[in-house]
């Protein structure tokens, strides 16, 4: 089997992205060079390596055993390049991901709780929803990953082996309104009253659930605002805009002018935080991260 480093990180990327397109945007590949690139890798694996869908790209049980080689060999490759240039770090770097709604209310807390007790650890972040982040895990790009998942709390993916995975805490989510106009003085509202509200939420790629409307909501939501950014959406309440879904977690960072509302009439939304990472023995530096996110 002859295949190159190249072809092992488009792999790799496929896994994270789900798709040749996205994949080919973080290489900064063409769509058609990825293609032809997983071509030839499954030409010389003689093995077929992706499920290509309607909504996306998979990997089949053979690409997913290349890809456990291919992450060890990727890691290889770069630890070389850092002692052949004479750049190996000598601090321990972790790379974590987090959901967008737990950034604000879990990781500057962590991180400080982490610079105290190690130092010599520097973590790098990025966000994305839980599908995406899974992916990011299992195509190693990631060390950790910070998830949300919902009742029955089954595990985040099909494959195996299964994540290992640490609660971080169980968390409800309300409905966050503008402090004056039409919920102004109120701690709850119906769900029924939410059925011709305005929503602000947050565009959720493929086949991923809208984040920012009330799960059990009646119907058709009517989203007038899409954005990622906490901050614009909670502004954008605020300014009695619209309103949106917010895990309780956040209530210690809402802006000014708004107000967190309990939903009557529908069945308590509960959130459970967890921080994820591929099973078997890990480094000491994502254990630390891992009890720093877990700690108090």
């Amino acid at each position: 089997m002859d295949v190159s480093s190249a072809s092992l990180r488009v792999l790799r990327q496929v896994a994270e992205s789900g798709s040749f397109t996205a994949a080919a945007v973080r290489l900064g590949y063409t769509q058609s060079a990825i293609s032809r690139q997983a071509v030839a890798l499954e030409r010389a694996v003689g093995a077929t390596l992706f499920d290509r869908r309607p909504d996306g790209v998979r990997l089949t049980p053979a690409g997913l055993t290349l890809l456990r080689h291919a992450r060890a060999i990727l890691d290889s490759v770069a630890a070389a390049e850092h002692d052949l240039t004479g750049t190996t770090p000598r601090v321990e770097r972790v790379r974590l991901g987090v959901v967008l709604s737990a950034g604000a209310a879990l990781l500057p807390a962590a991180l400080t709780r982490l610079a105290a007790a190690d130092p010599r650890i520097r973590v790098s972040t990025r966000e994305g929803t839980t599908p995406g982040l899974v992916r990011a895990l299992r195509a190693g790009s990631l060390d950790l990953a910070v998830l949300t998942s919902r009742p029955p709390h089954r595990p985040p993916d099909g494959e195996s082996p299964r994540l290992h995975l640490e609660t971080v805490e169980d968390t409800e989510l309300f409905v966050a309104a503008a402090s004056t106009g039409a919920f102004a003085g109120r701690a709850s509202v119906h769900v029924d009253e939410l059925v011709g509200a305005d929503w602000i939420a947050t565009p959720s790629p493929g086949s991923e659930p809208t984040l920012g409307v009330w799960p059990g909501l009646p119907g058709r939501a009517r989203v007038v605002h899409n954005a990622r950014d906490w901050l614009t959406k909670l502004h954008l309440v605020a300014a009695g805009l619209g309103v949106t879904t917010v895990p309780a977690g956040l209530a210690p960072v809402l802006p000014p002018g708004v107000t967190l509302l309990r939903v009557d009439g529908a069945p308590r939304e509960i959130r459970r935080v967890l921080v994820a990472r591929l099973p078997g023995r890990t480094a000491p530096a994502i254990t630390a991260v891992t009890a720093a996110l877990t700690g108090p």
